[in-house]
């Protein structure tokens, strides 16, 4: 992730262009493969046991009718290769050349936020410039949802945690037919309680649904921001959004007493509301603060 001063930087030197990202996405091949592997997994797992257990069988045919002598070292890597190559067949997956003129055109339509009724002033679009290949986020509640598309069409490493299982089905079925499902995990989990995924750290942003937050009684609001907030790298950002204009972000701006509010550019209005508006918080760039939110939350 770029900080402030880096994107700055970069903007000075070369105010007319987009800023350069100092990582590089994966390779088209790289991807290719993810994909394939993640629309293998999805077919798996849709399935019941007994016809999964099926599969093998056809593969080991296949296997002995392929073979010259009808005999081999029938391995588990090699059946599990087999079985790969009937679920393909069986789901009819381009190949890599018929992917990749797809991909590129399907890529740059994600990477747009209107796309996901995300406007382009929204906090989750505004910190994409600072935003890197590779770089961690985490989306907490269902009113985010959409800004989870958006970040992994970014390349980002994206963790989805709801608090009950039909949203997390429905994002789960948007990314598998996205092709993005690769990029990001979904958790179904009690927001505020103890519980909280270990993840790979730092987070580079997290976006916290404001409808989610108000949902909960004030000291589980509290543990959940809290943790989030440790997990943050030093000046991550953190977005406080909601598609529903009743609904004010700026309410839990107190759990945020050492942050700083980033300005976001006007919001043009229209007809038709499109959007995920908010705030942006900016982590201070020291770990100081963590020994003190850990104080405050047990007190």
């Amino acid at each position: 992730m770029l900080t402030a001063a880096q994107l700055e930087e970069l903007d000075r030197d070369q105010p007319a262009a987009p800023a350069k990202k100092r990582q590089s996405p994966a390779s088209l091949k790289q991807q290719y493969l993810a994909y394939i592997m993640q629309r293998i997994e999805d077919y798996k797992n849709s399935l019941p046991r007994d016809t999964l257990l099926t599969l093998g069988d056809v593969a080991a045919e296949e296997l002995q009718s392929g073979s010259d002598a009808g005999q081999f070292l029938l391995t588990e890597v090699l059946m599990q290769e087999q079985v790969d190559k009937v679920i393909i067949d069986r789901l009819n997956l381009a190949d890599f050349k018929k992917w990749k003129s797809k991909h590129r055109n399907l890529r740059e339509a994600q990477r747009n936020p209107i796309r996901w009724q995300i406007s382009p002033s929204d906090p989750v679009a505004v910190v994409l410039r600072r935003l890197e290949p590779g770089d961690r986020a985490v989306v907490i509640g269902g009113g985010a949802a959409r800004a989870a598309f958006l970040l992994a069409a970014h390349d980002l490493e994206v963790t989805c945690i709801f608090s009950d299982n039909a949203t997390a089905d429905a994002v789960e079925a948007e990314l598998s037919a996205e092709s993005l499902s690769g990029q990001c995990e979904v958790l179904v989990g009690l927001l505020g309680g103890s519980w909280f995924p270990a993840l790979p750290q730092p987070i580079h942003v997290v976006v916290l649904d404001a409808e989610a937050l108000g949902d909960l009684e004030p000291e589980r609001r509290k543990t959940l921001v809290w943790k989030a907030q440790q997990l943050t790298a030093p000046e991550g950002v953190h977005a406080l959004v909601a598609s529903d204009r009743t609904i004010a972000p700026e309410a839990f701006l107190s759990l945020y007493p050492d942050w700083q509010r980033l300005t976001l550019p006007p919001r043009k209005r229209s007809g038709k509301q499109v959007g995920l508006g908010g705030v942006l918080l900016s982590c201070p760039p020291f770990r100081a603060r963590h020994e003190a939110g850990s104080q405050q939350i047990r007190a």
